[in-house]
């Protein structure tokens, strides 16, 4: 009886890529107070954008709350799992904050990065994209008044920043006792450039602009001065959060 063979073929030399990314957020043109919170980490591996909700009160503290839960993820966690865990954490965080009846909550796109690849987590309608060569990607989908209505076709999408529920979530942390959470991994190669963001940036400049910007940076702090400086020629009628990381040939 013959033997049979395995032909193990030659490895490719390949250049696994680094991460690095920057981050900005700024009160906009017309809130008295930035209710935003940001998290950069030097490291490349955990970044979030979080958006308090000031029809609630309090906003900033529960933004603070759950980027304070996000920060603590441990190294070499279990993604999506872990990012999961901290929010569901934050969630009960910002309940027990909640006194004499004045909710307070914030929406939230987190992204932990791995192994070459990129957990993405959020609820509301902080967004996350990607470019990748000329095409850009939303990673995201809203949890919004006005997603659901779209999606059933009673909304056109050039409608959607004209309506006047435009700014009504359907999700948040810290509003109802469990939050639901919706999770991507996907891999990422050398090329590749993530914006994360408040709907802040997303109410001010269409997709197509954010990939044009997004393409002519050279760095990630320059991608994000660039889409800040875009948002604020727009009047910036929200606070504005941005983050940018670039995947880099290592």
């Amino acid at each position: 009886m013959s033997v049979p063979i395995t032909r193990v073929p030659s490895m490719l030399p390949v250049s696994a890529p680094v991460f690095f990314g920057a981050g900005l957020t700024h009160k906009g043109l017309v809130r008295e107070r930035n209710e935003d919170s940001i998290l950069t980490d030097p490291s490349g591996v955990l970044w979030a954008v979080a958006d308090g909700m000031g029809g609630y009160g309090h906003g900033d503290v529960a933004s603070d709350i759950v980027i304070d839960r996000l920060s603590q993820l441990p190294d070499n966690t279990l993604a999506p799992q872990a990012v999961r865990v901290q929010l569901q954490a934050a969630n009960a965080d910002i309940l027990a904050r909640t006194h004499a009846g004045k909710q307070m909550g914030s929406t939230v796109v987190a992204m932990l990065v791995q192994n070459f690849a990129a957990t993405i987590a959020w609820v509301g309608d902080c967004r996350a994209y990607m470019l990748r060569g000329r095409s850009l990607r939303l990673l995201t989908r809203d949890h919004s008044v006005v997603q659901d209505m779209i999606e059933q076709g009673l909304l056109g999408d050039s409608e959607r920043e004209t309506h006047p529920e435009r700014h009504v979530v359907t999700r948040a942390v810290g509003v109802e006792p469990d939050v639901e959470i919706d999770t991507i991994t996907m891999p990422l190669i050398a090329g590749d450039r993530i914006v994360l963001c408040s709907d802040g940036l997303t109410t001010c400049i269409g997709d197509q602009r954010i990939a044009e910007l997004l393409a002519s940076a050279t760095t990630p702090e320059t991608a994000c001065d660039k889409l800040m400086i875009a948002a604020l020629e727009a009047g910036a009628p929200d606070n504005v959060s941005i983050i940018t990381l670039f995947a880099a040939e290592g």
